[in-house]
């Protein structure tokens, strides 16, 4: 949900034109890319114990898309485009940025980010199963239905601890966990309405409209619901709030479209199932989160999933791959 989570942003589909690369510089993208992209949920977490959801997620993607068009416009990039293009560019925003972040950070606030992490890590899932669903949908092989299957068992299995304790009458984190899951279905439609849109955007281009009209809603909405009042500017709140601009929003995010400008698409898509690891080791090594055991072998089973997922090939098309590759950091 950065994603995601996100930096939490989906993949337009102008390429860009390709430089040489170096074995270093492939590394540290790849680097990049796992761990900002995984400490995004840590981050969150923290930040969103100081700040209400809807100015949290407003902040952070008003300045770094206003950041990133800055440097697009310094590149020489065209950043006005017909009114279509641009609607379309914010309707995907909004489906991305403003649907799936915000319910990740109001998820956050009683959810433990590791938790969040693989409740998120199924984005794939769902999107696999819509565009086999849509028209014009290719079927999975064998070898997408294995990993369908073991991707719903193992949330099944993430989510019956909270299940049981919201029937014992603690039902705190059972609005939390269906406000997650509703994100990761904005995130699916954003994603696959981008994917079908083939607008000729300049990626980095595309990503700045998509975070600035996230923001500007997000901060409207926000102020208008009275939310100013709980923005708490503090020590954590705003070391929370650069982490996510920097961090998950501009290095997490320009390494991802470095890779793919570099590395097959099958590759790059190995953060699906790296980030939500990175994320649990984050929770439990930096806000002492104590997982339990149905959850560690869902966080395994998830994983698993998404590495089949990630890796199964519909005969004629990559389009399957494609998308997968826009689920959230985060």
């Amino acid at each position: 949900m950065e994603s995601a989570p996100m930096a939490n942003i989906t993949l337009p589909t102008a390429p860009l034109a390709k430089k040489a690369a170096t074995t270093t510089s492939i590394v540290l993208a790849f680097g990049s890319v796992y761990f900002f992209w995984g400490s995004t949920y840590t981050a969150i977490r923290i930040g969103a114990a100081e700040m209400p959801a809807l100015l949290m997620a407003g902040t952070r993607f008003l300045i770094a898309g206003a950041i990133l068009l800055g440097w697009c416009r310094w590149r020489g990039l065209r950043l006005m485009w017909p009114p279509k293009a641009m609607m379309m560019l914010s309707l995907i925003g909004l489906c991305l940025l403003s649907g799936s972040n915000v319910s990740q950070v109001y998820g956050e606030k009683t959810i433990p980010s590791g938790l969040t992490s693989l409740v998120l890590a199924v984005i794939p899932l769902y999107v696999a199963l819509a565009e086999m669903l849509l028209p014009g949908g290719k079927p999975l092989p064998a070898r997408g239905w294995l990993g369908m299957a073991l991707g719903f068992a193992g949330l099944a299995a993430l989510l019956w601890p909270s299940l049981r304790t919201g029937l014992a009458g603690d039902r705190t984190r059972l609005p939390a966990i269906g406000i997650l899951m509703a994100g990761g279905l904005a995130w699916t439609a954003g994603s696959i309405l981008s994917q079908r849109a083939r607008l000729p955007v300049d990626c980095l281009v595309a990503a700045a409209w998509q975070m600035l009209a996230a923001g500007v809603f997000n901060t409207v909405l926000g102020t208008a619901l009275g939310e100013w009042p709980a923005f708490h500017v503090n020590v954590a709140s705003m070391g929370s709030l650069a982490y996510l601009i920097t961090g998950g929003s501009l290095i997490g995010y320009t390494s991802f479209i470095y890779l793919l400008e570099h590395v097959p698409m099958a590759k790059v898509a190995s953060y699906c199932y790296v980030n939500p690891v990175v994320a649990v080791l984050l929770g439990i090594l930096l806000l002492h989160e104590r997982p339990e055991g149905a959850e560690f072998a869902g966080m395994a089973a998830i994983v698993l999933a998404v590495f089949l997922l990630t890796t199964a090939r519909v005969k004629g098309t990559s389009r399957y791959i494609e998308d997968l590759e826009q689920a959230p950091e985060e």
